[in-house]
């Protein structure tokens, strides 16, 4: 289901020509292959929706009983149903109203575990030199999560590698536009080629393509 009526730039087309084009980059120096996942949500949230949905139907509950006016009780249970499902609604149609309802906790886990489902579905950790990393984005949550294989020492890569990673965190959580993405996204390149460098036989075994499913 679509978050929002736009849909997030690094589902477009263009955009995602343009991270391939990043990804094939940062490859031309490293043995590492760079995968980019992009989701709408890591979770449903429909608790969310009803914790909307029920603090409205209490707002109706007690708007119907205060009133001043005299009102029909057979207008009561309607009144309170469909309050409940405008709150609903709203919530679901609203990713800012969503997200304050859902805590940061869960958001972490549900992306954390995303991440590592996409990490075996898309063939990261089947490279030859298991070197594969794969860069999860999801949308909804405003979060990346970076899972890298067995073969990417994240001790050796140094504090340098730290500050790439956060600096595509703080990309990704502060601006739903491409560039910063693009532009953190290329800091791989320095850490990676510095430890593991391209080698002569190296080929492109994973897509440079982002996969996207909203």
């Amino acid at each position: 289901m679509s978050l929002s009526r736009r849909s997030p730039p690094l589902f477009e087309e263009s955009t995602r020509k343009r991270a391939a084009e990043v990804v094939a980059a940062i490859e031309s120096r490293t043995s590492a292959e760079v995968v980019i996942a992009v989701r709408a949500a890591s979770g449903h949230y429909r608790h969310a929706d009803y914790v909307a949905g029920a603090a409205l139907a209490f707002v109706a509950l007690l708007g119907l009983l205060y009133v001043p006016q005299e009102l029909a009780l057979e207008l009561f249970p309607l009144g309170v149903v469909l309050a409940f499902a405008l709150g609903a609604v709203g919530c679901a149609s609203l990713p800012a109203l969503r997200r304050k309802l859902v805590s940061r906790t869960l958001q972490e886990t549900s992306v954390r575990t995303a991440a590592n489902a996409a990490f075996v579905e898309l063939g990261v950790s089947r490279t030859s030199r298991r070197t594969g990393i794969l860069v999860f984005v999801s949308h909804f949550e405003r979060r990346v999560e970076v899972v890298a294989d067995i073969g990417v020492d994240a001790q050796a890569l140094g504090p340098e590698w730290r500050s790439v990673l956060d600096a595509l965190s703080t990309a990704v959580a502060t601006s739903a536009a491409p560039e910063p993405f693009f532009e953190a996204l290329r800091r791989f390149e320095h850490p990676l080629a510095r430890v593991l460098p391209r080698l002569e036989d190296d080929v492109n075994e994973l897509p440079d393509m982002p996969e996207a499913v909203a």
